[in-house]
């Protein structure tokens, strides 16, 4: 009775002073909602896991939005090796150092085997031609995708693939040497580097190559390519984190990603289109997707086909391209690892070959120590695609219930100091003298990126042609640290500043004679 009589009280002010009452309900109702969404955040926590807790509804958004996995490893002298941190009412794990990630992400393989789906990549942007086989969730059309890229891109497979790496990589070295004048002029190497891996990724998955930057078709890829890696941010699109945000109609990222959404199902239709016809007139190369088509017992349907198509488009575009771009800038500043390379690799062949054999699987110890640091320095995927627990997981004493979001901070455990003395330093001779510590770049687990084979075969190739071609001389005053280099630390990609370097060749008229050669 209490009770009716206090509403029916309430009812009365509220009718007998409605602008006042507003005011009152409009102070009030957001004060009530951030206590209630505070208590949710609390609940939803990991217990028995320490942490920064963040602001109110926002939680460490705030604190992560620049360089994050460098903040990441901040924290973790403070709250240890794995630690939960905030993503609005989103608790996260984060994992920084290498044994940690191996006693994580080695002995929880299967139940860390799944993707959390955010908002603005899974739901606006990937609505129509799907997700890439890294970044969907684990289902079993995913264990098929895995399957058919598998098989694509084993050791067996990538031996098959020489000949493309052949054509590419002496494509970017005839192109080095033309657009730089022959070393006379400096050159940003950008445009080169990502014809390279765009039209590797085109001749092994539809059978097309890309011949000159000067294409249409290389300027709407490599930008709609460069948009959409953004929108993979963990960290970049706050409304994957705060719901309330998603009902703004004036949201410029959910605009932009429709739009980069059907730009690039243009033109991946239009590469299934053409593959197609090649296909029914018996006229098609050897190819991932025309493979993967024809094996009747792997059964995808289009959408998976897509998806297999996507991640070998972004793969290359975004990790490959990237670390070439950062590798190139340091080497043009280390003339000593340079000339220890130069050394290596002529050891290896007698004759003045500017162009080394695409035969060679990563023979020059040199040479794959370099790139495996330049891998590790620079780790241009510094966060590991996000994981989500499909099992409970119990980590020193503390269960860490199903559903819980784990980064893998790559760039953390590539800097461990409990594996290197000197993780601050570049220096390729670490990987001599320990040959069988881990990288991180790839990832980790039942998850780790599928072409690592290839990705470090090509780059060992494109190091040894390019090392082996030019003198790199830098044009540029640029900091080649990885923190402070980055032009845009918000970015889910570790991307270098802007630059120009001169590719000298040490043999001009051997070049230009291997060049020549059809």
């Amino acid at each position: 009775m209490a009770i009716a009589a206090a509403l029916t009280a309430l009812q009365g002010k509220v009718l007998q002073y409605p602008w006042h009452s507003l005011g009152i309900a409009a102070v009030l109702l957001p004060v009530l909602y951030v206590i209630l969404n505070e208590f949710i955040r609390s609940s939803a926590r990991v217990k028995g896991l320490k942490g920064p807790r963040g602001l109110p509804l926002i939680g460490n958004l705030a604190q992560i939005r620049v360089n994050a996995a460098e903040q990441y490893r901040a924290w973790s002298k403070q709250f240890g090796a794995v630690y939960q941190i905030q993503l609005g009412n989103v608790p996260v794990l984060v994992v920084n150092s290498a044994a940690s990630a191996k006693l994580l992400f080695g002995h929880n393989a299967q139940a860390l085997s799944s993707r959390p789906e955010f908002y603005t990549f899974h739901k606006i942007l990937s609505n129509t031609a799907g997700t890439t086989i890294g970044t969907s969730p684990y289902s079993d059309s995913l264990k098929r995708r895995r399957k058919g890229a598998a098989s694509a891109l084993n050791r067996p497979s990538v031996e098959s693939y020489v000949s493309h790496l052949d054509v590419e990589s002496k494509a970017f070295v005839e192109e080095l040497y033309r657009y730089g004048a022959g070393g006379n002029s400096p050159v940003d190497p950008m445009p080169m580097i990502q014809r390279l891996s765009l039209s590797l990724a085109l001749t092994l998955n539809w059978g097309v190559r890309i011949a000159s930057q000067e294409e249409d078709l290389f300027d709407e890829i490599t930008h709609v390519e460069e948009e959409i890696s953004k929108f993979r941010s963990t960290t970049g699109n706050l409304q994957d984190y705060i719901p309330l945000l998603r009902l703004n109609p004036f949201s410029t990222n959910t605009k932009k990603a429709a739009e980069m959404r059907i730009r690039r199902d243009r033109y991946l239709g239009s590469l299934n289109r053409d593959l197609d016809d090649r296909m029914a007139r018996g006229t098609h190369k050897p190819c991932i997707q025309a493979n993967v088509i024809l094996d009747k017992e792997t059964k995808l349907n289009d959408e998976e086909l897509t998806s297999i198509s996507l991640t070998m488009l972004s793969g290359g575009l975004d990790t490959v391209t990237t670390l070439v771009a950062w590798s190139i800038g340091l080497l043009s500043s280390r003339p000593d690892v340079q000339d220890k390379a130069a050394k290596a690799i002529q050891e290896m062949y007698e004759q003045n070959e500017p162009l080394c054999s695409a035969d060679d699987d990563q023979k020059c110890e040199y040479v794959a120590a370099l790139v495996r640091e330049c891998l590790r320095y620079f780790t241009v995927l510094r966060l590991a695609l996000p994981r989500t627990s499909i099992k409970d997981v119990t980590y020193d004493g503390v269960v860490i219930p199903k559903g819980t979001v784990f980064f893998l901070n790559a760039w953390a455990c590539n800097m461990d100091p409990d594996v290197w003395t000197d993780p601050d330093a570049f220096r390729p001779e670490r990987w001599l003298e320990q040959p069988d510590a881990p990288l991180f770049t790839y990832g980790m687990g039942y998850r780790m990126c599928a072409g690592s084979l290839l990705a470090n075969r090509e780059l060992y190739l494109v190091f040894m042609r390019m090392l082996n071609s030019f003198r790199i001389e830098p044009h540029d005053d640029v900091d080649w640290h990885p923190v402070r280099g980055n032009s845009d630390p918000t970015s889910l990609v570790a991307i270098p500043q802007k630059y120009k370097v001169r590719f000298v060749p040490r043999d001009a008229s051997a070049l230009e004679k291997i060049l020549a050669q059809p």
